[in-house]
């Protein structure tokens, strides 16, 4: 019975650690997001390469293999600290720091920057099925929209709690939080749903941790990240949340790969990028 007690208290306390990656592939410069384009079967890494508001031109992006084979270590250079990323018909949107910039993704050559007055921290993109391009800025706890080449700070409210990681799912944009200070206290982030229409906020998770990416899991529910604590957290529909990973401190803006069950997760400390296998 000892035996058997102890054993179930091993599994209890590294439910998941001991999941081994499907593939790890190292050598990038403070990785932040990976973001998969179907149509040309690649994986965008988005390289800081130093400290992330630091405006140095040391930022670039890089393009892996589904097997993680490093295709171009430096496939899109002259940025600052990119980090979160949407792909849309041949085009790669990058938020960096406090302007879009957008790439061709035949080329690796950018072909339109949005500068974005006011912005302290761009995060992440996320891109609606009219063509509405959304951009979260964590710092500044607000969410700018281009929309047909006008530029508006689509919605600011502190329900938003320093917005991180967006997706877009039907009438909403789903939003992971990164969390916010009030005093000597750090209150965690949890998964919102904005309305499209109303933009109106509801909370979709229980507050879980330093959110940074949330991607989609292929069974009507999503997978979020948490920086600080390296958690990888399943969120179903109704908003019940389960851990699903364990890994380090770092753990940024993950991609997912649903037709492949794969998802990708950049370790922004470490200059790697890990896949594994989803339940």
């Amino acid at each position: 019975m000892g035996r058997v007690l102890a054993l179930l208290l091993v599994l209890i306390a590294f439910p998941v650690e001991a999941r081994d990656a499907v593939w790890e592939t190292g050598g990038f410069a403070n990785p932040e997001s990976v973001v998969w384009d179907g149509d040309r079967k690649v994986a965008y890494v988005s390289n800081v390469n130093g400290a992330a508001p630091d405006k140095d031109g040391n930022g670039f992006i890089s393009t892996l293999s589904i097997d993680g084979t490093v295709l171009a270590r430096q496939w899109a250079v002259g940025l600052d600290g990119p980090q979160g990323m949407a792909v849309r018909q041949g085009r790669l949107y990058v938020a960096d720091i406090d302007r879009l910039v957008v790439f061709d993704t035949a080329t690796g050559k950018a072909v339109e920057t949005t500068p974005i007055p006011g912005a302290k921290l761009l995060a992440d993109v996320a891109i609606d099925e009219r063509g509405n391009v959304y951009i979260s800025d964590t710092l500044g706890n607000a969410i700018w929209r281009l929309s047909n080449g006008r530029l508006e700070k689509w919605l600011s409210n502190p329900a938003l709690a320093a917005p991180s990681g967006l997706e877009v799912d039907g009438g909403r944009l789903i939003v992971a939080s990164w969390g916010t200070v009030q005093g000597d206290a750090k209150l965690p982030g949890g998964l919102k749903a904005v309305s499209l229409a109303s933009r109106t906020i509801a909370d979709l998770s229980p507050n879980l941790g330093t959110l940074s990416g949330v991607e989609p899991d292929g069974k009507g529910g999503f997978l979020v990240s948490d920086y600080v604590k390296g958690i990888v957290w399943q969120v179903s529909a109704t908003g019940t949340a389960r851990e699903l990973l364990r890994l380090k401190e770092g753990s940024a803006n993950i991609g997912v790969i649903v037709k492949r069950n794969l998802l990708l997760v950049p370790m922004m400390m470490d200059g790697k990028v890990a896949a594994y296998r989803l339940p």
